[in-house]
Parts: structure tokens; C-alpha cells; sequence
């Protein structure tokens, strides 16, 4: 009790008065939803802090009706408190999976009460799905022309029903700037947690990693936890060339070297990396060293010249096409923002600071 009471005086004492405010995330409770997943949002958002200890996101639960029950998936019902109204004062809508869509799953199209909902959505508020609730953006346009995922073993029938959408079944999550989507249930988690690193930083998403015991970044795509023959169990893994690798990222590493640490062909090792974590070795060997220049230049002063040698890019010039192409700002913009704690924005005004997870 001590403790909630100390977290209230804390946020009573940095709240709008003073000129702080946290983020506002509406999560949308629909009728048959996963309880499991309404939860991640709170979960994660709920935990974010800033170095003087403010809550960085008020979480917020709402519902197409009014204030009242909505069913779940489980044998028990869900009290919220919130009607569709709260929609109009959020900075980033979650909606969560439900299987009770009924014509947004069967036919691709809103009912009337949920479209009166999601027209409250402010202009440029920040839109979320988790897992299957893709098919509500999709329903209502938002994913029309973009790239968005969802639950492998919906993506078939997703495609089918929005053939506008650019499907990618064999990611965790898809980063496509004011709109996100997740694969299946606990890629939520992962989506979360990318979202809070986009807004407040590596330093931040880690924290609220460790105090929610899950990795601040999951290896791969949901590639591989589809379903596929049992492999032999004589085959090796490539786990010990990956512990081998990031652990000298500054130093030039080749396909061999790394095929070598597990005593394979390079291109078996290609086709094992590939099945055990949904991407390629050089795909990944880039994703690590992009979250190394990332931590440096958030938690050192090292030159970018210094944070290019000792991620592993060897030039700054290198390093800053690398950047670009998955942060979408340059060295000295990143670290401007993150160590200052805010989000970086270009020119037309769009927030930047997040790998688009392609």
C-alpha cells in the first residue's frame, strides 16, 4: 500500500500542472477478447519510468458501450469502466485480439457500433493491434497500402479478406510509423516493449524488461514457431555462433566464421540460423550491431566515430546509412533525442526512432 500511495504523490506531484503528462494509451476491450493479451499494455506501458521516476504512460481501458461487462474468451467477464468517449483523448489506441469479430472477421467490414467508436480516434493518434485486432484497423482502412502482420495461422485468410494489406506472416511485429501490428499473443509483449524503446530509449525499454522477466529484444520472427516436422534431435543449433558473435561485434565476422564455430558448411549453418531464429545470419549480425550503436550513443559520450568502431560498422559513414535505413535519423539525431529523453521528429513532423521491422 505504501508504495501505490508513493507512485500516486508522484505522479500528483509532476502531473499537467507542472508541465508533465504522460502518454495517454486507450486499450479497446471487445466482447470475446483474450484477457492474457488486454493485459500486456498496462503491463508494459504501465511499468515505464523516467529517470525521476514518473510514470510515462496513464493506461486507460474503454469499450463500445458504456461503462459495463465484456465477455472473454474466459469462463469470466470483464468489468470496465470506460466507454467509447475515452477513445477521443488517447495519444495511442491498443486493440487487442477478440474472438467475437463477428462481420470484421467473417466479412471484413465494421458493425455500426464499433465504427461510431473508432470515429472518435483523433487525427494522428498513434494506432496499436495485437495479434488477430488487425483485423479491426484492417476493417476500418487503416491498413490499407501497408505492411502489417498478425497470427501465422491467420495471416492466409487476413490476406484473403484485406488483399490491400501487405502481409508479412514471419515477423513478431511491424513498425509502420502512426500504425503497429504484432503477430500472435505474446508478440504483443514484443511489440510493447519496441514501442517503449521508440518513445523513451533502450535504457527505458530495458528496465521495464527486466522488471517484467522477458528479453527487451526477442531474436527472429514468428517464422520459427510455426509449426514444422520434428527435426532429428542429432542436429545442432546455432546458439553457441551466436554467443560467439556478440561477443566480438567489433571485429569483422563472415559467414564462415561463424559456420565454423558450430563445425558446419556455410550453407548448412545458413539454412539451421534460418530455421531456428527467422532471419539470416547477416540479417542478424545488423540488428545487433544496430542495438549496440544504440545503447552507446544513449549511455556514453564515445564519438560517433568510437561507437562505429566499437559496434562493429568499422566507419561512421557506415554506420549512419545503417541507422538511417532502420531508425530513420542519422548518429547525432538519436542520440540528441534519447539522451535528452524525448522522440526525435523530422521535417513533416512525423516521430522517428524505431526500426521498421520488415
Amino acid at each position: 500500500m505504501k508504495d501505490r500511495a508513493m507512485e500516486k504523490e508522484t505522479d500528483r506531484d509532476t502531473g499537467p500542472g507542472r508541465g508533465f503528462r504522460p502518454h495517454r494509451v486507450v486499450v479497446l476491450a471487445l466482447d470475446g477478447l483474450l484477457p492474457f493479451e488486454l493485459g500486456i499494455p498496462q503491463r508494459i506501458f504501465g511499468r515505464a519510468r523516467d529517470g525521476r521516476k514518473r510514470r510515462l504512460y496513464e493506461v486507460v481501458t474503454c469499450s463500445v458501450r458504456p461503462p459495463g461487462p465484456v465477455e472473454t474468451d474466459a469462463d469470466f467477464a470483464i468489468l470496465v469502466e470506460n466507454g467509447p468517449e475515452a477513445l477521443a483523448t488517447a495519444d495511442t489506441v491498443v486493440v487487442p485480439a477478440s474472438y467475437e469479430l463477428g462481420p470484421v472477421h467473417e466479412e471484413g467490414v465494421l458493425t455500426p457500433e464499433l465504427a461510431a467508436a473508432l470515429a472518435l480516434v483523433r487525427p494522428g493518434t498513434r494506432l496499436v493491434a495485437i495479434c488477430t485486432g488487425g483485423y479491426v484497423l484492417a476493417a476500418a482502412g487503416y491498413l490499407d497500402g501497408r505492411p502489417a502482420t498478425t497470427h501465422w495461422a491467420s495471416a492466409e485468410h487476413f490476406q484473403r479478406l484485406f488483399p490491400k494489406v501487405r502481409v508479412d506472416a514471419d515477423v513478431l511485429f511491424i513498425d509502420d510509423g502512426d500504425v503497429l501490428t504484432s503477430a500472435g499473443v505474446a508478440a504483443g509483449i514484443d511489440l510493447c516493449v519496441h514501442i517503449v524503446r521508440r518513445d523513451h530509449g533502450t535504457a527505458v525499454a530495458n528496465e521495464v524488461a527486466r522488471r517484467t522477466v522477458v528479453p527487451p529484444y526477442r531474436d527472429g520472427g514468428q517464422a520459427q514457431y510455426i509449426e514444422r516436422p520434428v527435426p532429428d534431435p542429432q542436429q545442432s543449433s546455432t546458439t553457441n555462433a551466436r554467443a560467439w558473435a556478440l561477443g566480438r561485434l567489433q571485429e569483422p565476422i563472415q559467414l564462415r566464421d561463424m559456420a565454423e564455430q558450430e563445425s558446419m558448411s556455410v550453407r548448412t549453418f545458413t539454412r539451421r540460423f534460418r530455421e531456428e531464429v527467422g532471419i539470416s545470419p547477416g540479417q542478424w549480425l545488423t540488428r545487433q550491431r544496430v542495438e549496440r550503436a544504440r545503447h552507446l550513443l544513449e549511455s556514453t559520450d564515445l564519438s560517433v566515430d568510437r561507437v562505429a568502431r566499437d559496434a562493429g560498422f568499422g566507419t561512421a559513414q557506415s554506420m549512419r546509412q545503417h541507422l538511417q535505413a532502420a531508425l530513420g535519423v542519422t548518429p547525432t539525431a538519436y542520440r540528441n533525442t534519447f539522451r535528452a529523453g524525448g522522440r526525435a521528429r523530422d521535417a513533416s513532423g512525423t516521430f522517428h526512432g524505431a526500426e521498421a521491422v520488415r
